[in-house]
């Protein structure tokens, strides 16, 4: 887990990853391999992996024809049942390492950006509009709303309409609930691909971002080598 001041540093790079990967999960619907990902899982982690991502394809599936709000509750239980939170340092020996979605079905532990993202990439198969949903940092406040201690935390914003009071999925606490009920979030910035809100606000503060790939490419090199681009 980045510490805040970290986070706040790396934000432009940062920013650039997530708008890529965001762009180009727009394109997933047309490009997904799942079958390649099922494949890879089974030669590179072994038969139980390939099994969680069967069951994930089956998922997949499952909610295809729910609605929205019962979509985001059955892919928020899913990981925060896969996974189990730790951070970087100890399962990657890296101190910011961000998994593809197989990766954190394989090693089912991760930091909050490998929920994220994977919970984002998830919703997006099934059919989740990109405009509906911001990757936001957050500031955390550990205990509760009493508590003292802050810390940098990831969570994906799911908007149902544009000025909606938005739906937390977070690994912290597993209970999809409006922001207005999170009282120990407060919002740092939050990102897709048409812009960067910061805050709170309600229309974005950037739009069309220019984007510094360099760092984080090889993520998306991974990720398409994994079946999703």
């Amino acid at each position: 887990m980045l510490s805040l001041a970290n986070l706040l540093q790396r934000a432009p790079g940062l920013i650039a990853l997530s708008l890529v990967l965001l762009f180009s999960g727009a394109m997933l619907l047309a490009w997904a391999d799942l079958d390649r990902m099922e494949r890879l899982a089974l030669s590179r982690h072994g038969a139980d992996t390939a099994q969680v991502v069967g069951l994930w394809r089956a998922m997949l599936k499952d909610i295809s024809t729910l609605d929205e709000r019962e979509k985001i509750e059955r892919v928020n239980a899913y990981f925060n049942r896969l996974a189990r939170w730790r951070q970087d340092i100890d399962v990657w020996q890296q101190h910011d390492y961000w998994a593809t979605p197989l990766e954190l079905m394989a090693k089912r532990e991760g930091d909050c950006e490998d929920f994220s993202i994977a919970k984002y990439m998830t919703l997006l198969l099934s059919g989740v509009e990109v405009g509906k949903m911001r990757i936001t940092y957050v500031k955390a406040r550990l205990g509760g709303v009493d508590g003292t201690v802050t810390q940098a935390h990831m969570v994906l914003a799911y908007y149902p309409t544009p000025n909606a009071d938005p739906l937390i999925l977070d690994n912290m606490i597993s209970e999809v609930r409006p922001a207005s009920r999170r009282d120990d979030l407060k919002p740092v910035f939050g990102f897709n691909s048409e812009g960067i809100w910061v805050g709170g606000a309600s229309t974005p503060s950037i739009q069309n971002p220019a984007a510094r790939l360099s760092r984080w490419r090889d993520l998306l090199q991974r990720m398409a080598a994994d079946g999703l681009g």
